[in-house]
């Protein structure tokens, strides 16, 4: 809290003392009367004028009753009579002086207000256990993928093949073969781009032109289990950035194509895999990008960083993602999967600017764990079984939340229709409180306020 200096006058106006609602005056139109009640958290407090103060005639008065219904059927209320400026919303003290409040007798608003407390008290308990599972199963995610990127998650080939009696293919098999192939498609295509321009090569010095992918350093790197081995993603497949550097929105002669366009947060989103879009390109701005084939790893590189999504149809996407395409799902998956869990440490390579991002490098330089083909396709499917299971259990948690959302708002409507408490005839009705709380308030006023003298003081505390 910020302490001021105020005079004497000041303080004796705008002290806070325990029972005093709170209201809300200014700020976005639907938080406008929105508060609590002091509850004398601070000596000496006194409020700032964007705070309205309620302070209650009579011990009989609850102020919980007062302030929840201001939090609940007065936003309406408040809602309406705001005053909107340019930018924030205001509500003046006539205007809280004008909301109706419904008084029922002394003894029932105590009943009412113990009710509300004693299920809200339930309600919470409820909630905060919802929350504790939501961060178990978040903490299970995380231990499913570690084990499965460090080959815990299902039997090895090597262990299979060693308990069957058989010989397995290595994954550093796997990885020869992936290169080969890889050599020999840009061979092709250098081929027949040099026939094209009809520069039929002569001898092969035209393949020394081909660079091979690094491998990574495994120097610092903890040992795999057998039959894996390292690799880079560029080793694996392509790697590259997006190509589109305009969004549709951007430039009217994008707007209006067939062609898929994926935005950053549609990348974030994704439940593993992308199968909805927003923005199209239209052909001319597919000339100047590129349309990335269904099956590509989307890799997020700005402000978001290393988050991911698969393509389900052909699509283009903004030089903030990176797309990986290599052959084989299962492959595709593994490499997603490591992305995952290697997300903080690709994040802590990004400068600490505005918006944090990382370059094409430092992907390319990521050493990923290559499991041998005929097991991650069981990974691939224990991964799927696994977080379908914690997926299907945290949908279950959200919507539990939003009922228990709605259940604390039916509590406080059935209070506010007299519907929660018992209500007892033997109590005194609101009327005669009510008239006995303006009766003593006009014998106030007809013996006059004491005037109180401007002077200043030491520095006091201020509520904002």
């Amino acid at each position: 809290m910020k302490e001021i200096e105020a005079t004497e006058e000041e303080i004796a106006l705008l002290r806070l003392e325990p029972g005093d609602v709170l209201f809300n005056e200014g700020g976005d139109r639907d938080k406008l009367g929105r508060g609590w009640v002091w509850l004398g958290e601070i000596k000496d407090c006194i409020h700032q004028n964007h705070v309205h103060r309620a302070r209650l005639l009579s011990k009989r008065l609850r102020p919980e009753f007062v302030s929840w219904f201001g939090n609940t059927y007065g936003q309406k209320y408040f809602f309406r009579e705001g005053k909107q400026t340019t930018n924030l919303a205001s509500v003046s003290v006539s205007k809280l002086k004008g909301l109706p409040i419904p008084i029922p007798p002394g003894p029932e608003q105590t009943r009412i207000v113990e009710a509300i407390e004693s299920c809200f008290t339930r309600l919470d308990n409820a909630v905060a256990t919802l929350e504790r599972v939501q961060a178990n199963l978040k903490r299970y995610r995380a231990s499913v993928l570690k084990a499965a990127v460090e080959g815990r998650l299902v039997p090895t080939e090597a262990e299979l093949a060693h308990q069957e009696g058989r010989d397995y293919e290595p994954a550093s098999v796997l990885l020869e073969r992936i290169l080969k192939e890889r050599r020999r498609r840009w061979e092709e295509a250098e081929l027949a781009a040099l026939n094209a321009k009809g520069k039929a090569p002569k001898g092969d010095k035209w393949k020394a032109k081909y660079k091979e992918p690094v491998a990574p350093d495994t120097s610092e790197l903890p040992e795999l289990p057998e039959g894996w081995c390292w690799a880079t993603m560029p080793m694996l497949g392509e790697l590259n950035r997006g190509k589109s550097k305009h969004r549709p929105r951007n430039d009217p002669r994008l707007l209006g194509g067939k062609y898929p366009f994926i935005q950053t947060g549609e990348v974030r989103e994704a439940d593993v895999f992308i199968k909805d879009f927003e923005s199209t390109y239209s052909d001319f701005g597919l000339a100047q990008s590129r349309l990335w084939p269904a099956g590509t790893l989307c890799i997020t590189i700005a402000a978001n960083i290393a988050e991911t999504g698969i393509l389900t149809f052909d699509a283009c996407f903004p030089d903030s993602v990176v797309g990986f395409v290599t052959e084989g799902s299962d492959l595709v998956r593994c490499v997603e999967l490591f992305i995952q869990t290697a997300q903080r440490r690709l994040e802590s390579y990004a400068p600490a600017t505005a918006q944090k991002n990382i370059n094409l490098a430092t992907l390319s330089e990521l050493a990923v764990p290559l499991p041998p083909e005929a097991e991650q396709s069981r990974i691939v499917q224990e991964i799927d079984r696994s977080l379908s299971i914690a997926r299907s259990s945290s949908d279950t948690i959200e919507q539990s939340a939003i009922r228990a959302g709605r259940l604390r708002q039916s509590i406080l409507k059935w209070a506010f229709e007299g519907k929660l408490a018992d209500q007892d005839p033997n109590d005194e009705p609101a009327s005669v409180l009510l008239e006995r709380i303006k009766a003593e308030r006009e014998a106030k006023v007809a013996q006059g306020k004491p005037k109180t003298r401007k002077k200043r003081t030491s520095r006091k505390r201020s509520a904002a």
